[in-house]
This record gives structure tokens, C-alpha cells and sequence, in this order.
């Protein structure tokens, strides 16, 4: 049910569909310590010193849509693992993007708190996004929205009124 909401919501916006299933701070924080490695919940629990109430309706959301899977690891009590579905690390660009733009303009020059370490050459890296046909770097000026066979005429129309709204020159009114 909730899945088929979300992809209800996602059909004509592929970041509204996103951020139906990331909601929040939290689960945010919890995707980025899943791609460190955490798996359990108490330990998602004490790293972030989030309530169990909220880490669990978080973690269960993310079941529900497919960005992880839950794992028993124990029979008594029962508990579990929660494992990121490819789906879940295929936020991983997103992760490495939010870092990036986080060491840019959140942190002092040469005081970032997290870096990337490359382990195939062993340096500390910049994460960029190219294109994966010919490796050019994608910058706004770069790309632009083009609609998909599954947009509507709509979605499709109402975008393009607000990008022509937008290169119209502003008329300056005389009183």
C-alpha cells in the first residue's frame, strides 16, 4: 500500500518520489551510517542517539519501500540486521554528493571532518558526477530535463511554463 503510494507519487517526479520514502533528518543519517557498515539496530540507536520510536518507524518505512531488508540474527528475543537492498545502495552517489557539498560550504578550508579514501588508488577523493556515456562532468549548464516515456502530459507541460516563466525578463512596473 504504501509502496504503490509512492510510486503513485514518484511517477511524474523521480525526487518527490525520493523524498516520500527519505522523509527526514533521521533517516538520512541512518542510510549514511548503513553505508559505514551499521546493521543492527541498537547500534543505529546509540550512534545517533535516536529514539527507538523514531529509528523504528524509520527502519520500517525503509523496509516497506525496498531500500533495505530485514534479517533475523537471533531467535530469542527476536532481533534483527537490516541489510541496504540495491536498491538502498544505490543512494550511495547521494550520500557521496551530500558529503561533498557538506565539505564545501559547511566546513573551515582544509577542516573537513569526513573525507572519501579511494581504496583502488589509495588517495583521498573528490566525488563528481559524469556522465556515463562519455565521462564529462554534469554540471547544470551541462544537462537538462527532457521528459521520460513514462512522464505525463501534464508533469511535462507545467515544467515547461515554469522554466519560460523563469527566462522572461522581469517588467519593471511604473507607479
Amino acid at each position: 500500500m504504501l509502496a504503490d503510494m509512492i510510486q503513485d507519487a514518484s511517477v511524474n517526479c523521480p525526487v518527490e518520489g525520493l523524498l516520500e520514502i527519505v522523509q527526514d533528518r533521521w533517516a538520512f543519517l541512518i542510510l549514511r551510517d548503513a553505508f559505514y557498515g551499521v546493521r543492527r539496530f541498537d547500534a543505529f540507536r546509540q550512534h545517533l542517539g535516536i529514539s527507538r520510536k523514531i529509528l523504528s518507524a524509520r527502519l520500517n518505512r525503509m523496509v516497506e519501500t525496498g531500500i533495505f531488508s530485514r534479517t533475523p540474527y537471533q531467535q530469542h528475543p527476536p532481533r534483527y540486521e537490516y541489510i541496504l537492498s540495491s536498491k538502498g545502495r544505490d543512494l550511495f552517489p547521494l550520500m557521496l554528493t551530500m558529503i561533498r557539498w557538506g565539505n564545501r560550504w559547511l566546513a573551515e578550508p582544509d577542516m573537513q571532518t569526513l573525507q572519501i579514501h579511494h581504496l583502488g588508488c589509495n588517495t583521498i577523493s573528490e566525488p563528481t558526477i559524469v556522465c556515463n556515456h562519455c565521462g564529462e562532468a554534469l554540471t547544470p549548464a551541462r544537462v537538462r530535463p527532457v521528459a521520460g516515456p513514462g512522464a505525463s502530459v501534464e508533469a511535462v507541460e507545467s515544467l515547461k511554463r515554469a522554466i519560460r516563466k523563469s527566462k522572461q525578463p522581469k517588467r519593471v512596473r511604473h507607479a
